[in-house]
């Protein structure tokens, strides 16, 4: 998938309009969890929202339809967002689906079997099953650039897998079926948005910021490290709380007073506090 060589900072003062352009349309928000509403963890058990983020995403599920779309299983998923009220859940990569019940395919146990065959054994490596997908994490691997080399090399040999990178992880999917664009155009459809707002932070996002052209689809990836198809960016993920706080005031009813103190997400994007 060809990718952009730069994208600009979503949160800076000239890419302001273009950000309330959206909030203003019939428009979806959604957003990957891991690297995205959740800092990134040393196991995959120990990722959480903060709290600040819990809040405001709970209260901007108020103002616009907003979805989760993740790698991780639905059911984990459901328990990290319980009492957030997003209108719809997406995992394992698009095969489930809130309100469905998901047939497992066959090809996954095939595929961890050929991977504990082809793969070392290595204290840092951990597979990590789903019902269609596969992670293999290596995060507390010594020799990282060895070790993907060979777990690339290993997925090769998997019959219809496409391999994804993540974050110190490799993702594994099947080469023809669900993804996560194709689970964000239909979001929309079911939510009659005529645009959408993504924000994700790694290579199994790229699907979703590739799904649509600018006009419908305003995609923001977390990070500045890699190239990606995704036209704004975050710098961090910290930064997310600011994003989510300005598209809460967006969609605020208008201040009585013009001697109203600004807030500090619309005053730093005035100022232009992160860069262009």
């Amino acid at each position: 998938m060809p990718t952009r060589p730069s994208s600009s900072f979503i949160l800076s003062r000239r890419h302001l309009p273009v950000l309330a352009q959206f909030a203003a349309a019939n428009v979806l928000l959604a957003f990957d969890y891991d690297g995205t509403l959740a800092p990134i963890a040393s196991t995959p058990g120990r990722a959480r929202m903060r709290a600040t983020t819990r809040r405001l995403l709970t209260r901007l599920a108020k103002c616009y339809p907003c979805v989760v779309i993740s790698g991780r299983p639905l059911a984990d998923l459901t328990r990290r967002l319980r009492q957030v009220p997003v209108w719809h859940l997406v995992g394992d990569h698009g095969y489930e689906s809130r309100g469905e019940t998901p047939k497992p395919t066959g090809h996954v146990r095939e595929w961890v079997g050929r991977l504990r065959e082809l793969l070392p054994a290595n204290k840092g490596l951990l597979i990590e099953r789903k019902r269609n997908s596969i992670t293999v994490h290596y995060r507390h691997a010594r020799d990282k650039r060895r070790l993907v080399t060979v777990i690339t090399d290993a997925v090769r040999q998997l019959p219809g897998a496409r391999a994804i990178n993540g974050a110190e992880a490799i993702n594994i999917i099947p080469a023809q079926g669900p993804n996560k664009g194709i689970a964000l155009q239909q979001a929309c459809r079911v939510f009659a948005c005529d645009a959408a707002l993504y924000v994700g932070d790694d290579d199994t996002d790229e699907d979703a910021f590739a799904s649509a052209g600018p006009e419908r689809l305003l995609s923001i990836r977390v990070g500045t490290r890699r190239p990606s198809m995704a036209r704004y960016r975050l710098r961090r993920q910290e930064d997310l709380d600011l994003l989510l706080r300005a598209l809460l005031e967006l969609r605020s009813p208008p201040r009585r007073s013009r001697r109203a103190v600004p807030s500090r997400a619309t005053e730093s994007l005035r100022r232009g506090d992160h860069g262009s």
